[in-house]
């Protein structure tokens, strides 16, 4: 399970060392692909990979093919290298604006990779949002 957020550095390559405790849960190589509706790269194990890309192919042929477009055509595999490394691909960099910082975020089973601002921005405008699952949890 991935917690936790850091600032990471993007050299002028697009790559990015990603937290030791979070490359040993990803393997040796794992997947990097366009977040889940929001302008964000997100990292995950060759597995929970497989697991989502099931999941989609067994959804109404229009929605698998929206997600595949979204999702599957933007995943690459990737592997850190001996400095422990990784890189991100210039369109998905280009896709979650994302050039010289980067936040890392712990999301459960996988890791989303954001721009710095646009996650501030992002979180301030969920604020509702969390109000109301926070009622919802009894918290």
């Amino acid at each position: 399970m991935f917690s936790g957020m850091s600032n990471h550095s993007v050299d002028t390559k697009g790559r990015i060392v990603l937290p030791a405790k979070f490359r040993e849960a990803l393997g040796e190589s794992f997947y990097v692909a366009r977040g889940f509706g929001n302008a964000c790269i997100q990292a995950m194990s060759a597995e929970q990979f497989s697991i989502i890309s099931d999941k989609i192919r067994d959804l109404p042929a229009d929605k698998a093919l929206a997600l595949q477009y979204s999702f599957s055509a933007s995943a690459v595999e990737v592997s850190p290298n001996a400095s422990g490394r990784i890189m991100l691909p210039q369109t998905l960099r280009r896709f979650a604006g994302i050039e010289g910082e980067a936040l890392v975020i712990g999301m459960d089973k996988r890791i989303e990779i954001w721009n710095p601002q646009q996650f501030e921005q992002f979180i301030g405008s969920q604020k509702d949002v969390i109000a109301e699952a926070m009622t919802l949890l009894r918290l």
